[in-house]
């Protein structure tokens, strides 16, 4: 086993899981601009329908990784109203933003549910250009936004409406703490709530709110509940959550605690709605303090117990990757051979070249994941900018 583990951490495995990967989003990228030119103009509920497909083979890649290669579970934790609703209608999926692949845990337990094709995220305009991954959420009408509140305000109206208009249950990914959390930016946050008068929090950031506050009018009537997603990892686990972790095969074990709030229950006032998302944020803190300090969700958050279930994989991630990955795999590794054995340099570079940049991608990805390069917490002087 662990001459096995050392095998699962060569460069040439990461290597593998990156051109399977990639190859998947390029073809992702292919289907879903042949969607965009030859469907959509004509039927745009048939364009939203459809582009559930190839976005789904894309993400399922890593979410095999995570847990067939790696043997990673999720435990979750929801109540019965929860799970009655859970999968089956539209949502705002609010979530701590603590760990390096938050994003990547959120796309397990949406594969759980079977959203994994059709959700999206508010995120950065920067991230629309990324190649391949940033396509394919650019294509797939994910919500880019600039740090410029006033632009952002229209662009939150009206994509909103796009993303909610979609057949198929959609859920919405905000990270309202806006960056992940570290030392520095927790100490930042803490001086913002303490001059503010602020309920001074453990585990999070302080959240920026008028992200939030500014959708409430658009999704009034189409979006019918927000999913409160508290994501943990134990601190003494022997493996920290990271990319790279995912790509040696280490074992993770992320627990979710899940809740339903019908949208009703959030204030209609811009002010109280602020206020109401200010509240949340602490009750995620007791939930995250009782975790670290009892191993239980429950014991000191004063949340009623509800059961945990280790929701197992689904097997069509795993027919997804391996099919892909024999496909990718086996015909750069022909090529590679055929090029050699016929002198073909010029085709042997290509392929060398191709193999650079698949590798080079996964490195930017994995960058792109570190909390060292996450945006800085607030403005210029340390202050958050949008409370």
């Amino acid at each position: 086993m662990v001459e096995l583990q050392k095998i699962k951490q060569m460069t040439i495995c990461h290597l593998i899981v990156a051109i399977t990967f990639f190859s998947c989003g390029l073809l992702c990228n292919i289907a879903q601009f042949l969607l965009l030119i030859l469907v959509k103009p004509w039927n745009p509920v048939l364009f939203r329908k459809l582009m559930y497909y190839p976005c789904y083979a894309f993400y399922s890649q890593l979410i095999c990784v995570v847990e067939w290669y790696g043997g990673g579970r999720l435990r979750v934790y929801m109540d019965e109203e929860t799970a009655k609703h859970v999968g089956k209608e539209h949502g705002v999926m609010i979530m701590n933003h603590t760990y390096e692949i938050d994003w990547l845990m959120a796309w397990l337990v949406l594969d759980k549910f079977k959203m994994l094709g059709s959700s999206k995220a508010f995120a950065k305009k920067a991230l629309s250009y990324a190649p391949i991954l940033g396509w394919a959420w650019n294509m797939a009408e994910f919500v880019f936004l600039n740090r410029d509140f006033d632009k952002d305000k229209e662009i939150i109206a009206k994509q909103l409406k796009i993303v909610f208009s979609y057949p198929d249950p959609t859920w919405l990914l905000l990270n309202a703490e806006g960056t992940r959390f570290t030392p520095a930016k927790h100490e930042a946050s803490v001086k913002f709530a303490q001059e503010r008068g602020m309920t001074v929090l453990k585990h999070h950031l302080i959240p920026r709110t008028k992200g939030f506050t500014s959708s409430l009018p658009t999704i009034r009537g189409i979006c019918p509940a927000v999913y409160d997603v508290n994501l943990v990892f134990k601190r003494d686990a022997k493996v920290r959550p990271s990319i790279t972790a995912v790509l040696s095969g280490d074992l993770l074990e992320p627990y979710m605690f899940i809740r339903r709030i019908p949208l009703e229950q959030v204030p209609t006032e811009e002010k109280a709605a602020a206020d109401w998302m200010q509240k949340l944020y602490v009750e995620k803190d007791r939930l995250a303090d009782s975790f670290h300090e009892t191993g239980s969700f429950f014991k000191t958050s004063g949340f009623k117990e509800v059961p945990g279930k280790v929701i197992q994989p689904r097997v069509s991630s795993l027919i997804n990757f391996v099919a892909v990955a024999l496909l990718s795999n086996l015909w750069i590794l022909n090529f590679l051979i055929t090029s050699l054995l016929s002198a073909n340099w010029i085709g042997f570079l290509i392929a060398l070249s191709v193999l650079g940049l698949f590798y080079a991608l996964l490195t930017k990805v994995s960058n792109m994941s570190k909390i060292s390069k996450a945006s800085a917490y607030g403005a210029s002087e340390g202050k958050p900018k949008t409370n």
